[in-house]
Order: C-alpha cells, then sequence, then structure tokens
C-alpha cells in the first residue's frame, strides 16, 4: 500500500538496522542496532496474548469508545491503556498501537542502545543523536513538509498520528494530522485521537491545542488541516 510505504520511511535512521515483524493486525518496523527480529516477535507474542486474554474475558475493553474502570491487578500493557483511556477520555482500544510499539520497544531496550518501533505510523524512540521525525498528512500541501526534531535528551519519547482523512482508523474529525508527544506512547496515541476527534475544519486548530494542554503528560502537539498549521509545548519543527 502507497500509504504504508510512506509511513515507513517518516523517520531518518539510515545507521540503524532495520526489520519487519509481523503477527496478525501487529505490523511493526524496527530499528535497532541489530536485527531482533526473533526476540521482537516474541515481545509483540507476549503482548497480544495478554491482549487477547483480557478481551475474551472482558469483551467491553475492546467494544468501548469511552473509558472504562480500571480493576486490580492487570498487566502493565493493559493498565498503561486503561489509564491513559482515562486521562483522555477515550476509550482503552484508541491506545493500543502506541502501547504495543512502547512495550516492545521496552523489551529490546535490554539488547540495544538504540531502538526505534514504528507501529501504523505510531512510533517510540530511544535514540543517542538527534532523529527527524517527518509528518504525513495526507493530501495536505503540508504533508512531508515539517519534521519533528527529537534530540537525545527529549528518548525514550512517543510520537502518535492520528487523522480523520488517512488511514482506517477511528477518528470522528477531519484533520490531516494531529501528532502528539508524550513520554507514554499510549497517552500519545489516545491524545491524538481524543484531539483528532473535535477537529473538523481550519479554525477548530486553536480549539484542538487547547485540549492538549488539557491532557496530563501531553508534552506537545502539531495539527494540520489543509494548509494551516498549529503547534504547542515543547516542540522543534524544521522544514524539510
Amino acid at each position: 500500500m502507497y500509504e504504508r510505504r510512506i509511513y515507513r520511511n517518516l523517520v531518518k535512521s539510515e545507521d540503524l538496522i532495520k526489520f519487519e515483524v509481523i503477527v496478525k493486525e501487529t505490523d511493526l518496523l524496527i530499528r535497532s542496532e541489530r536485527d531482533f527480529s526473533r526476540e521482537a516477535k516474541d515481545s509483540v507474542l507476549k503482548y497480544r496474548h495478554q491482549l487477547e486474554t483480557y478481551i475474551a474475558a472482558n469483551p467491553l475493553f475492546e467494544r468501548s469508545l469511552v473509558p472504562i474502570e480500571e480493576i486490580p491487578h492487570l498487566p502493565n500493557i493493559i493498565k498503561e491503556m486503561v489509564r491513559a483511556s482515562n486521562l483522555t477520555g477515550v476509550g482503552p482500544m484508541a491506545s493500543v498501537a502506541g502501547a504495543i510499539a512502547q512495550s516492545v520497544s521496552e523489551d529490546l531496550l535490554q539488547l540495544s542502545n538504540e531502538v526505534i518501533v514504528e507501529n501504523g505510523g505510531d512510533i517510540y524512540l530511544a535514540t543517542s543523536k538527534e532523529r527527524i521525525v517527518g509528518i504525513y498528512a495526507g493530501d495536505s500541501p503540508l504533508s512531508l513538509k515539517v519534521g519533528i526534531v527529537i534530540e537525545p535528551k527529549d528518548s525514550p519519547i512517543g510520537i502518535c498520528t492520528s487523522s480523520g482523512t488517512v488511514g482506517h482508523s477511528l477518528s470522528f474529525g477531519r484533520a490531516d494530522a494531529v501528532c502528539v508527544l508524550s513520554k507514554s506512547a499510549a497517552l500519545a496515541d489516545a491524545a491524538a485521537t481524543a484531539i483528532g476527534n473535535i477537529i473538523r475544519e481550519k479554525k477548530d486548530i486553536e480549539c484542538g491545542l487547547e485540549r492538549a494542554q488539557e491532557i496530563e503528560g501531553v508534552s506537545s502537539v502539531l495539527i494540520i488541516v489543509g494548509d494551516k498549521m498549529g503547534a504547542w509545548g515543547d516542540i522543534r519543527l524544521m522544514k524539510l
């Protein structure tokens, strides 16, 4: 798919080894110091098993579009998804791509000093050098014209994007791109969805920026609608 190929080239990382891990719906592009395909697949299988087992016993977790009540003794990945859901007001599955990206990355960081995991355009990045993350915004004239600069002191960090015009993820808005940065990739993923849901035209960008400031744990946001862009927070942009 054309869009998929674009997503796969958003991060400049020619110095790292690149490999893919695909398990059912989970499709990861991973960059690290060596090819850890086997270890990454084992990690994906572990977290998918935790999610699938929990969903089988609690089907509402998968279906709900609003936060659900947290119960004790949850696996860490599910606990983080529930936390992100409650902080942002969206359903817990809005955070699943970011949560898996971060969980797998944290496992691989035991083997590699640098790891970048991309899951459907949602990224968890741990780096020792400056990286540029390009922003894909569909048919917007700003698509792939703007990059976010990530410095080592900023990482590890989640960089997650929601769109109402690109891809198959559920969004009630029409933003071309809402990109959120947070130390929690699950939170960044859920927050991008929550902010994207309220943006239907260019004039809503300001409302989106205000919404981002209300979400605890969000460090910055970039919103693109057509030929207009707005940003808030600790974010450094560059022209690509």
